[in-house]
């Protein structure tokens, strides 16, 4: 088994997004010790954003420029690493109401025509239908399903438009939220999605 592990938050060590992001790639590994993970931080080690020279040769393959030699060979790399993983597990910061603009930079690098979907006679197919995704999502306020914030939920909503698209049936979301709301709330949160993880994440 090949596991996919990106970190997103700009927190570092203080990132609820990266402790369980780890956590559940530990579960996976104690199932499984031969799988192997490929991790990469996508906030240490951020890709550039999307470029109107990178799209006319990845998209519509027109020559490229000399100067966008490494952006190509950055977005190559990542879109390898994405096919290649059998399961995907990503530590989802949530930003402004949104992922992180790294994420969003790694994401229009595997969102590529003909790689991880395609257009036909009958619409968009996606191409990735037997990977696994698993987020792991940390939110300073209360934005789920029945909150009175919820319309303004543009992160776990996003992402599972962005792989839905991309043909992902099997997506599961690991939230741990209103962590800026009080300690008690915070300590909640942990445990409860700590718990989850350790107890009923299928590994």
């Amino acid at each position: 088994m090949n596991i996919l592990h990106l970190d997103s938050s700009i927190l570092g060590p203080q990132s609820v997004s990266r402790t369980l992001s780890a956590d559940i790639v530990a579960k996976l590994k104690a199932a499984q010790p031969d799988a192997k993970v490929t991790y990469r931080d996508l906030a240490a080690d951020p890709l550039p954003h999307l470029s109107g020279g990178h799209i006319a040769v990845t998209h519509f393959g027109a020559a490229p420029d000399p100067a966008l030699a490494h952006d190509l060979a950055q977005g190559q790399a990542v879109l390898e690493e994405f096919l290649a993983a059998d399961v995907v597990v990503i530590g989802v910061a949530f930003y402004n109401f949104t992922i992180t603009s790294q994420l969003k930079a790694w994401i229009d690098r595997i969102a590529v025509p003909g790689k991880t979907f395609r257009y036909t006679e009958n619409g968009p197919e996606g191409l990735c239908g037997g990977k696994r995704v698993i987020l792991a999502i940390a939110r300073g306020g209360f934005y789920g399903p029945n909150s009175p914030a919820a319309a303004a939920e543009h992160a776990e909503t996003y992402l599972r438009a962005l792989f839905g698209f991309s043909g992902v049936t099997d997506l599961e979301a690991i939230v741990a939220e209103g962590l800026n709301t009080g300690p008690a709330h915070r300590e909640a949160a942990l445990t409860a999605a700590g718990r989850y993880i350790a107890e009923s994440l299928t590994a």
